[in-house]
């Protein structure tokens, strides 16, 4: 049987299996203070676990397109969990399952025939600690374009230039593209990884604490970034800085021991949290 691919714009192509549930249709999902047509990636019921562990307990969220969503809470809450379901990371983890749904679109994530790599072409992903590929700084970045079948060297020119202009690296680096990647800087290898991720034009880009391995100028020019962005790709980004969560989100959710505690505007999360373990993390009696 043929592989799903998801599609542009995203159809109705529910698939029922243990465990799942009716998709909720976009329309329906709710964005505090926010129409609710808005939401590119939503979760109903959504839960991981790791053999019987359940790391993600019945997530219900309801992520908006073209913002920056912060994920906070402490170590072990299961934030890291859930931003790499959204791509489907978790699959490479033995024993790990996920149960509920999880929508890119609409559309679930998690349909047994669903193609994930044309899922993660849509879902880029950029780690906590930057992994180039001991490449050259030219491959790395037209390393997703290839991967798609463009091979014209014209093209993967105005790619590659195109990918490192938007992650704030041509000018540093378009002198020696041809130089192993690995030679770069802790924060320029981080924006390598970002255009990597750019060049496959995905629309939603999530970042695993991108800046907890960077010096404070590197994690500055990271932020910048998050807010060129802002409004051409949906960002979903974890940190533990809550500092950081204030300055580049639009939207924050507080996760804790698995469970979705919080989740609103970030000026409301911080300012006037609704729930008291928010008030508490936020304000760091524990953490």
């Amino acid at each position: 049987m043929d592989a799903f691919t998801l599609q542009r714009p995203m159809g109705s192509t529910r698939q029922d299996g243990p465990g799942r549930r009716d998709a909720p249709r976009a329309a329906d999902a709710a964005i505090p203070g926010q129409g609710a047509s808005a939401a590119h990636v939503t979760a109903e019921e959504f839960s991981i676990y790791y053999g019987q562990n359940q790391a993600v307990k019945n997530v219900c969220i309801a992520i908006p397109t073209g913002q920056v969503t912060a994920i906070i809470g402490p170590s072990g809450c299961g934030k890291s969990t859930f931003l790499r379901a959204i791509n489907r990371m978790n699959d490479l983890i033995p024993g790990c399952r996920a149960e509920g749904l999880l929508t890119l679109d609409g559309q679930d994530v998690y349909a047994p025939r669903l193609d994930v790599v044309a899922l993660r072409t849509r879902v880029g992903m950029v780690f906590q600690r930057p992994n180039p590929f001991p490449k050259s700084i030219f491959d790395n970045v037209a390393y997703g374009p290839r991967l798609q079948g463009i091979r014209d060297r014209a093209r993967l020119q105005g790619i590659v230039e195109h990918s490192l202009t938007a992650a704030a690296l041509w000018d540093e680096v378009k002198d020696r593209l041809g130089d192993n990647a690995v030679g770069l800087s802790g924060g320029q290898q981080q924006r390598l990884c970002l255009a990597r991720a750019l060049a496959v034009e995905p629309e939603v880009i999530l970042m695993d604490e991108p800046c907890s391995a960077l010096d404070p100028r590197s994690t500055a020019r990271i932020e910048d970034l998050i807010e060129e962005l802002r409004g051409d790709y949906t960002i979903v980004i974890v940190t533990h800085n809550m500092q950081q969560a204030a300055r580049v989100s639009d939207m924050t959710a507080f996760f804790y021991e698995g469970a979705l505690i919080e989740f609103g505007s970030t000026r409301d999360v911080f300012t006037n949290p609704s729930e008291k373990r928010t008030e508490d993390y936020i304000t760091g009696r524990f953490g």
